[in-house]
């Protein structure tokens, strides 16, 4: 896996892509792995709990990325 500071997909465990992060050699914390469902919709409370789980310190903004990246 690429140590480029972004979520990697690292497998498919059944309807769910689990994505790792692996964080560049400078920073100070530790990898992260996080199941994402693989559905056309997920609910606010599942996104909500995506975007704990990959460290975002802003939801909102967090789900600004989500829309300029789709």
């Amino acid at each position: 896996m690429v140590n480029s500071g972004i979520y990697e997909w690292d497998r498919t465990n059944g309807d769910h892509a689990i994505l790792r992060w692996e964080p560049p050699a400078d920073h100070d914390s530790d990898a992260r792995t996080v199941p994402v469902p693989l559905h056309d919709e997920v609910n606010m409370g599942t996104l909500r709990s995506i975007a704990e789980q990959a460290g975002a310190k802003d939801f909102d903004e967090f789900c600004a990325w989500i829309k300029r990246n789709r």
